[in-house]
């Protein structure tokens, strides 16, 4: 299912109409539309769309733990979703996709195997978890229809056990904090009180049920929220950008699922953080950043995804 390349229009009465209506925001929709669709005709995607897929999520995984201070080298990234050491599960280069490798590799280096090499290792198989999450969830490349997905609180919660499990208590995973503060994305201002947690997340999974907005702005708004909410105790950068990546996917924009957002923001993550900061200040010129922000990270992620499909096609990467 690739998302209409016709302008869509959007019922005054939909929640996102006023978000669609911003200015630059129709512009930025139509920017990223045209990087996936030239990205979706690469040879590559014709018979190898699942290893260009699962390098994809490696990629993705790995920047975004960086965004939250865990750099570690792709080389060892790939390592770990691939199993090396670790176990014997099929990897990108098999194609049989991130959720068989990075499964393998990531569930078996978890628990005390990843506490003994380091918290930056342990967030990094957390967003290699967090990838395995939400790729599982994706339709293949070619499917009919739309992806259906569970409720947002669940899938929220699943998420996060994921990414978090080696590295936060067992206690609060997929927990929403109740009087703690969030101890990540600083600089955001304020978080939300935890007793307003459940509500605000009932709100934003009412709109995606009754949204037709573009799936680059719908994708935008769940990046946002989830960033401006900070529902859990850690871990809620690499859980709101998974939750985008499936959401551009499932609804159409990036069809190949393999759009490394990421890739923009790891390289310039100040500009990041003020564009999440500006959204959740609510305002319309915040917003509006916000959405051409994310507008503009698809179109650099196409071309990194295409830069993986060039090297699965030449046979460059690792197997």
């Amino acid at each position: 299912m690739l998302e209409s390349a016709a302008p869509r229009s959007v019922a005054a009465d939909d929640p996102l109409a006023g978000v669609v209506a911003l200015p630059g925001v129709a512009d930025a929709v139509d920017a990223a539309r045209r990087a996936c669709e030239e990205l979706r005709w690469h040879e590559a995607y014709r018979r190898r769309w699942r290893e260009v897929r699962a390098e994809a999520g490696i990629r993705s995984a790995r920047a975004s733990a960086a965004l939250d201070g865990a750099r570690v080298p792709v080389d060892v990234v790939r390592a770990l979703a691939l199993g090396a050491g670790a176990g014997d599960g099929a990897g990108a280069g098999d194609g049989a996709g991130a959720g068989a490798g990075a499964g393998a590799g990531a569930g078996s280096a978890g628990g005390s195997g990843a506490g003994r090499a380091g918290p930056d290792i342990d967030v990094v198989i957390g967003a290699l978890r967090a990838a395995v999450e939400i790729e599982r969830r994706m339709p293949d490349l070619g499917a009919r229809g739309a992806a259906g997905l569970p409720p947002l609180g669940q899938l929220v919660a699943r998420v996060h056990a994921a990414a978090g499990r080696g590295w936060l208590p067992d206690d609060a995973l997929g927990r929403l904090r109740t009087d703690a503060a969030p101890q990540d994305l600083y600089g955001l201002g304020p978080a939300p009180d935890g007793a307003d947690l459940p509500g605000r997340l009932d709100l934003l999974a009412r709109v995606l049920g009754r949204t037709q907005a573009p799936a680059l702005v719908v994708a935008a708004v769940v990046h946002g929220e989830l960033v401006t909410l900070r529902p859990f105790a850690a871990g809620n950068g690499v859980v709101a950008r998974a939750l985008a990546r499936l959401v551009l996917t499932a609804r159409g924009l990036d069809p190949t699922g393999s759009v490394i957002s990421e890739a923009a923001w790891v390289e310039a993550p100040n500009r990041y953080m003020g564009a999440a900061a500006g959204f959740a200040t609510g305002t319309p010129e915040g917003v509006g950043a916000w959405v051409r922000e994310c507008a503009q990270a698809v179109v650099v992620g196409a071309a990194a995804a295409r830069e993986v499909a060039d090297a699965v096609v030449a046979g460059r990467l690792t197997r």
